[in-house]
């Protein structure tokens, strides 16, 4: 049996950083040099008047692995902040997806009614196409994806996951 401490967690990281040239290949640098897999990332700028950031970062590895990696970007310089969403407390993460099936007759109206069940929001369609959004976490997105496979899904594209702690929490910075 695998020890606890040996055991993969998946992690979202909150990274709030200077918006400037260079800082996200910086980030990334630091995966890639050390074998780190990044699950999803996203970056958009929050805070227009300071220049600031945010990247969130889903990644996963054993509790060791991910105190490296939060003391390694903590370390980087541009970096004014690194939360650990998942064991700091209460947060929410929402993704978006676009799902592209193709489908006729029986499995149009399935692919529909199912889009239904999920919240999926039909926002293209042709007579034998639909893309469908659909906003949540990643296992809806997940499973709606997965239901869509035999009823003609061609296409995926996804934004990767945003998050942000719950309650009055803000996110640390200098």
């Amino acid at each position: 049996m695998t020890p606890i401490s040996e055991l993969q967690n998946t992690h979202t990281m909150s990274v709030l950083v200077d918006n400037e040239p260079g800082v996200l290949a910086r980030v990334i640098g630091l995966f890639s040099g050390r074998g780190y897999n990044i699950e999803s990332l996203t970056v958009a700028e929050i805070d227009v008047e300071e220049n600031l950031s945010r990247i969130t970062i889903v990644t996963s590895g054993t509790p060791m692995v991910i105190e490296q990696i939060k003391a390694q970007l903590e370390r980087l310089v541009p970096i004014h902040g690194v939360n650990d969403l998942t064991i700091e407390g209460p947060h929410v993460e929402r993704e978006l997806a676009l799902v592209k099936v193709l489908g006729v007759g029986e499995k149009r109206v399935e692919a529909l009614r199912i889009a239904d069940i999920f919240r999926a929001r039909a926002v293209d369609s042709t007579n034998d196409s639909f893309i469908f959004e659909i906003v949540g976490d990643t296992g809806k997105l997940n499973a709606f994806i997965e239901l869509m496979v035999p009823l003609g899904l061609i296409d995926v594209s996804r934004t990767g996951v945003a998050a942000i702690a719950r309650g009055t929490v803000v996110m640390d910075h200098d």
